[in-house]
């Protein structure tokens, strides 16, 4: 280390994030599906054998704590590295390391953060090394990997999905760190409970923002410091919305007007709109619904869903959202019958299958010269002229089947 090196690490203030990281396994908190002595994640996790795998979730859920907790535990040497600024040629030297390192008996974790950010070519990289045991890796990603790394990667790796942080752990989290700012700064603050109940609130399971927000808040405020006073310092939308919630509220969203729950449907609608989603893109959602879920039970369902996506790309938002909400509730509400989409699917899957035969000769088109000659036509009875007459309609190799 050269003197501008030292002088840059005197000068540095630590994140209060980063000073309460967790120190071991046990002190670490919101992830009960995982760290809980029932979990067989947790049981790998504290044996002695080192696994590769990915940490799936949302911003602050202690994706980085967690896996450098686990490096810890093992004793091995632990390597970081970020795809937003590191490429093939980190990755390479990041396997020569490790092969150092095995010469000494030391076993190697490579962490990537945001390994999603990674081009196919960065992630293909990976494999052999991973393969042959050389270093075992650690990657996180606030998106769903299934999107976005490559097959021949997750076949390689454990999936792990944590979750946002819990209410009762993120209370903890934060009073862990007002108790450490008071302890070293000795300021006299009056926190009120409100404000740790606003910042747990509005962190919505990010214990780093909230953490943040525990830092500048205790700094920023007099003699109180109450929730007034966190809601002045945000200043700014905290709502968050990625690839997969995108998906996952799509998908909510078609199932509660489906299960006709009027309430639950209304809900992920206001949330994909309050998070910037595109309307067009709920609104066609709709208008599949009243016609897959709905279809005949009550056929108005599917004007009004047309009529609000009509809404949708004639005005747009924000008036376009009062139609939405009113098709989202009559299409929640309206009597369901799928029989369309379950008749059109089996027909179809009747041609695929080899059931593809022609229409009866009497049924052909005769509008041309030569259709007669071939005996287009003949026989067909014109169902105006003789609404009582019976014909057949369907294939002779299909006469029986029915759809409806």
């Amino acid at each position: 280390m050269n003197l501008f090196d030292s002088i840059e690490e005197n000068n540095k203030q630590m994140p209060l994030a980063n000073i309460l990281r967790p120190k071991n396994l046990d002190e670490y908190l919101g992830q009960t599906n995982v760290i809980s002595e029932n979990s067989p994640i947790y049981n790998l996790l504290k044996s002695n054998r080192i696994f590769s795998f990915i940490l799936w979730g949302p911003p602050g859920c202690g994706k980085t704590t967690l896996a450098r907790l686990i490096a810890n535990h093992h004793n091995a040497n632990f390597m970081e590295l970020s795809a937003v600024t590191s490429g093939v040629k980190d990755v390479k030297d990041a396997v020569q390391n490790a092969k150092e390192n095995l010469r000494n008996g030391v076993k190697t974790i490579l962490f990537i953060d945001e390994i999603h950010r990674y081009s196919k070519t960065q992630q293909d990289a990976l494999l052999p090394h991973i393969e042959n045991g050389t270093l075992h890796l650690m990657g996180s990603t606030t998106e769903n990997p299934s999107f976005q790394v490559i097959p021949a990667l997750l076949s390689r790796v454990q999936v792990i999905m944590l979750n946002s942080i819990d209410k009762n752990s993120m209370e903890k989290i934060v009073l862990k760190g007002f108790n450490y700012l008071s302890e070293n700064y000795k300021k006299d603050l009056k926190i009120e409970d409100d404000a740790i109940q606003t910042i747990v609130k509005l962190s919505n399971g990010d214990a780093r923002f909230a953490l943040n927000t525990v830092e500048n808040s205790y700094f920023a405020a007099k003699n109180i410091l109450n929730s007034e006073l966190i809601e002045k310092l945000l200043q700014q939308s905290l709502v968050k919305y990625d690839e997969s919630e995108h998906y996952d509220c799509l998908s909510a969203y078609q199932k509660s007007l489906r299960g006709s729950d009027p309430n639950a449907a209304i809900y992920y609608l206001a949330k994909m709109l309050t998070k910037g989603e595109d309307p067009r893109i709920i609104a066609r959602r709709l208008v599949v619904t009243a016609s897959e879920d709905v279809g005949n039970g009550d056929y108005r369902a599917l004007l009004i869903a047309n009529a609000a996506l009509n809404v949708v790309n004639n005005i747009g938002m924000p008036e376009c959202r009062i139609a939405l909400s009113q098709a989202t509730e009559y299409v929640a509400r309206a009597k369901k019958r799928n029989l369309n989409v379950v008749a059109i699917d089996s027909a179809m899957a009747d041609i695929r299958q080899g059931k593809d035969y022609p229409p009866p000769m009497h049924l052909r088109d005769t509008h041309y010269k030569d259709a007669k000659k071939y005996g287009f036509g003949e026989g067909y009875v014109y169902t105006h002229d003789n609404p009582n007459y019976i014909q057949q309609f369907m294939p002779d190799e299909m006469k029986d089947v029915k759809y409806f």
